[in-house]
């Protein structure tokens, strides 16, 4: 035993189970059930005064109005803030998910992140562009707000979005997979301070609306509980079954 976590021969891991390497020095992430509940109900909340046009928008337009104050696009500040938003930027993030898939097939003789992380970009695709392509909101800097309009496509942040769930599911393979401890660290902050930072510099640009960003986040938290879920029903499940090992 080393810190509570018991070392296992090296091979797949199962519904959360750990395997052999480095003891886990945080958690897995896998949101709590209040924590969905309210994702939830910040999503349809904020939706629905959005697509009302009521006080959401108001809070968004005065917040646009303060950071365009600031010109920040226009400033020597622009380059490392625009640098800041790709953390939730999908090249960079699959760069990296890509480089972590072949660590723990190589070390810990293992593909089951790779449904995992096929399975969460499915659905962030599906859900996010969903709402985007429905509710059809345009970008602060155009001539004006409007709702189901053809290029409309700012509500909700893709960016924060990606960066709650792809982060999250890489943290999560970092942990369960007995990854060094750096790298579990280093994960855990990009899924937990990383989406905070990413949002606050895709607002102080004015790229996005305040509110944007925080159902972009609360999307991404409960797409982060649904791809936990599939897992434990479906995935880690299947893969087991395909080993030859007994179900839980």
């Amino acid at each position: 035993m080393t810190s509570g976590v018991e070392r296992r021969s090296a091979g797949p891991s199962f519904l959360g189970e750990p395997v052999a390497g480095s003891p886990a020095v945080v958690s897995v992430g896998r949101p709590p059930w209040w924590a969905l509940l309210l994702a939830a109900l910040i999503t349809v909340v904020v939706t629905v005064d959005v697509l009302g046009r009521g006080v959401t928008e108001r809070i968004d337009v005065r917040v646009s109005d303060w950071v365009a104050e600031w010109d920040l696009r226009d400033s020597a500040a622009y380059p490392p803030l625009w640098v800041v938003t790709q953390i939730g930027g999908r090249g960079t993030m699959l760069v990296v998910l890509a480089g972590l898939i072949i660590w723990l097939a190589v070390r810990r003789h293992t593909l089951l992140p790779l449904p995992r992380v096929l399975v969460a970009l499915l659905l962030l695709s599906v859900t996010v562009y969903s709402v985007k392509w429905g509710i059809g909101r345009t970008a602060p800097g155009h001539a004006g707000l409007y709702l189901h309009h053809e290029e409309g496509a700012s509500y909700p942040s893709g960016h924060v979005a990606n960066a709650v769930l792809l982060w999250g599911v890489a943290r999560w393979q970092a942990v369960q997979f007995g990854m060094p401890p750096t790298a579990q660290r280093v994960l855990w902050g990009l899924a937990v301070i990383g989406p905070v930072v990413c949002a606050l510099a895709m607002i102080a640009l004015d790229f996005h609306w305040f509110s944007d960003a925080v159902v972009g986040a609360a999307l991404g938290v409960l797409l982060l509980g649904v791809v936990h879920a599939l897992d434990a029903l479906i995935l880690s499940r299947w893969v087991r079954v395909r080993a030859g090992r007994p179900l839980a």
